[in-house]
């Protein structure tokens, strides 16, 4: 996790930049030298903790501006950690003790309105960060912070879209950054970036690489992050080679600058540009660094809320005691100590009643709830197997075989609309009361049924003894799932040849299905369908495996056990 330290650091997409603040000259103030240590050293919520001691120190002595400055250093902690709705609250706590009339408050009225400004672009709401910022920029006595908030202002403006206007910005600013050549190299690789995303056809690449040779030069590291980052995403349209090239080298710095957010972000285009043979290694570190961070996260607000909780019950604490001290100085009282057992007895009896009573009507409410999606997703499924799978079966029927058995398809139509009005009465429709007799051949008609003059399917393997020992259940289940695939290449596959190979190894039963049709494209998502041939596969304790590669169709495996 990366420390907040002094000066003053904000973090910005796109760039790294650093603003350097004016210490105020505090009172004798034990707290606030240890804040400070702990903010150059580490851990940041020591720090936290020590600035909320400081604050009141200063508060009690009336020094209006330190205060201030604590709450700042205490709201750029909260918004850094991602708790940008506490950054936001505590730096307007912060923005009572400035005076606007002062000057010597403007520098850290800018520095707190900068990262209201962050804040709230961190939580999309763009028109209320620009406002900050140009209040920070108000406020701003130092030429390096002004460009630091102008620089803040254009990326709330490119996240907005605002192309042109973040791209005036820049050009307002990049005469003033020859000098520094880590600015200089910022702003014209901002300025590149902007220029592509307004014209994709304009050539962005020398300016790209001049940015990264100056940041190279200045073993910028941040500097190179941003940089591999545009360069990726000029190339992922262009040349998948360089993008991939790019993308593992923004990983390889976001793990020396020790930066998970761009580790992150660096992993989720490697998965997608990456080799198929890598993208599980990748992916996995994906996500075991994703969800490290959203609970570091998660921990630290939490931790906040503790320490500031704390602080204040101590607070409220100390001033309870000094009210009890000054009346037990006045009038010691027997009766008066035994009421106040006895109330405090009635409110903690009164307060877990109603904390008991609301526990419990939320969990009922919750149970309630659960049944009502439970019962809703059961009947979507009977819908879906049920009616739907068996209508597209007789539709498939009726094109596809010349001479149609009309009294066969209306005795099926009638069952399903049976079948259907016992959904509708929440009738249990799915498991037949009788095993059938040569199962094998009732598989066979189902497959077959979805063959045609364009579309050919084969079976190998189904023979009689195979089912023999399969349960009634499994066999029902067996059936939907075959249906569920074969409707799922008639309608999305265009294959012109199936096979289902069907076979015994030990105690387990394997379903070879494969096609070739067109796959599943690589944004493929679970839809209602293979969602309930999911949880089928899941309920038999087995397991289904899809292979598809581009222009080679689609294989899926199914195992399960059978005894």
């Amino acid at each position: 996790m990366k420390h907040l330290s002094i000066p003053l650091s904000f973090l910005i997409f796109l760039s790294c930049s650093r603003e350097e603040t004016h210490e105020p000259q505090p009172i004798d103030n034990p707290y606030y030298d240890q804040a400070f240590t702990y903010l150059d050293s580490g851990p940041v919520d020591s720090a936290f903790f020590y600035l909320n001691l400081a604050k009141d120190v200063f508060l009690e002595a009336n020094d209006s501006l330190n205060a201030a400055y604590c709450l700042t250093q205490m709201a750029i902690i909260l918004t850094n950690q991602g708790d940008h709705f506490g950054g936001q609250e505590t730096s307007l706590q912060a923005v009572a003790y400035l005076n606007q009339q002062n000057r010597a408050h403007h520098h850290y009225l800018g520095s707190n309105y900068n990262n209201l400004g962050i804040a709230s672009r961190n939580l999309k709401d763009y028109k209320r960060s620009l406002d900050f910022y140009d209040l920070a920029i108000k406020f701003s006595d130092d030429s390096l912070d002004t460009r630091i908030y102008l620089n803040n202002k254009a990326v709330t403006y490119k996240e907005m879209e605002n192309y042109s206007e973040a791209y005036n910005i820049y050009q307002q600013v990049v005469e003033e950054t020859s000098k520094d050549p880590r600015e200089y190299a910022r702003v014209l690789s901002n300025m590149t970036i902007l220029k592509w995303l307004q014209d994709p056809t304009y050539n962005a690449i020398p300016e790209f690489l001049r940015a990264l040779r100056i940041r190279k030069e200045e073993n910028d590291l941040w500097g190179l992050n941003a940089s591999y980052a545009h360069l990726t995403d000029y190339y992922q349209k262009k040349r998948l080679d360089s993008a991939w090239y790019y993308a593992r080298k923004r990983y390889e710095v976001a793990k020396q600058i020790e930066s998970a957010d761009d580790q992150i972000l660096a992993l989720r285009r490697m998965i997608r540009l990456g080799p198929s043979d890598s993208t599980k290694l990748y992916f996995a570190t994906y996500q075991r660094l994703s969800d490290s961070v959203q609970s570091a996260r998660n921990a630290a607000k939490n931790q906040f809320a503790v320490i500031r909780y704390e602080a204040e019950k101590n607070k409220a604490d100390n001033l309870r005691l000094q009210k009890e001290n000054a009346e037990n100085a006045y009038q010691i009282s027997r009766q008066r100590i035994l009421t106040t057992v006895i109330a405090i007895i009635a409110i903690l009896l009164l307060a877990g009643s109603v904390y008991w009573h609301r526990k419990r009507k939320q969990r009922l409410e919750l149970e309630a709830q659960n049944r009502i999606k439970a019962h809703q997703l059961k009947t979507s499924k009977k819908v879906h197997d049920v009616v739907a799978n068996g209508l597209y079966r007789v539709m498939t029927e009726i094109e596809n075989k010349p001479d149609i058995d009309r009294e066969g398809i209306l005795d099926r139509l009638e069952v399903m609309y049976e079948k259907s009005r016992d959904i509708s009465y929440d009738t249990e429709v799915d498991v037949p009361s009788a095993d059938p007799p040569d199962f094998n051949d009732k598989l066979a008609g189902l497959l077959t049924s979805f063959a045609s003059d364009e579309t050919k399917v084969v079976i190998v393997g189904n023979d009689f003894d195979l089912w023999e020992t399969v349960s009634l259940a499994v066999k029902h289940e067996i059936e939907h799932i075959l249906q569920e695939l074969m409707v799922n290449m008639k309608k999305h596959s265009w294959a012109s040849h199936v096979a289902v190979r069907f076979e015994r190894i030990g105690h387990e039963l394997h379903i070879h299905y494969s096609d070739n049709g067109v796959g599943l494209p690589k944004t493929f998502t679970y839809r209602n369908g293979l969602t309930n041939t999911g949880n089928r596969i899941k309920n038999l304790r087995g397991l289904i495996t899809f292979d598809t590669e581009v222009e080679k169709g689609l294989k899926i495996h199914l195992s399960f056990p059978v005894f």
